[in-house]
């Protein structure tokens, strides 16, 4: 049964299919709002159903979004400058040595 459900087959092409078709009546029935709320609610019930520890979850979730207090902030701008600047100095040295 798990070699039916992968991406790529015709199994999953017509589940895929067929869950599209499902949304594409719910917006021409109930609006497209409702039916991105009734997404909204299905999506936050899978995750209460699926994730065995939530409160971990979430710790990491955060602690990826959220920067800890001690984390070394880069300036994107200076550090392409620097990275452009060594490239150019091997540049010339591998010109040099020629």
């Amino acid at each position: 049964m798990k070699n039916k459900l992968k991406m790529g087959t015709t199994s999953m092409g017509i589940i895929i299919g067929l869950c599209l078709v499902c949304a594409g009546a719910l917006v021409m029935v109930i609006g497209f709002w409702k039916t991105l709320v009734l997404a909204l609610l299905f999506l936050v019930g899978f995750f209460v159903g699926s994730v065995e520890n939530k409160q971990a979850f979430m710790k990491n979730a955060a602690n990826r979004i959220i920067p800890e207090k001690d984390a070394k902030v880069i300036d994107l701008k200076s550090e392409i400058a620097r990275e452009q600047e060594e490239a150019q100095s091997k540049a010339n040295e591998e010109k040099d040595g020629e």
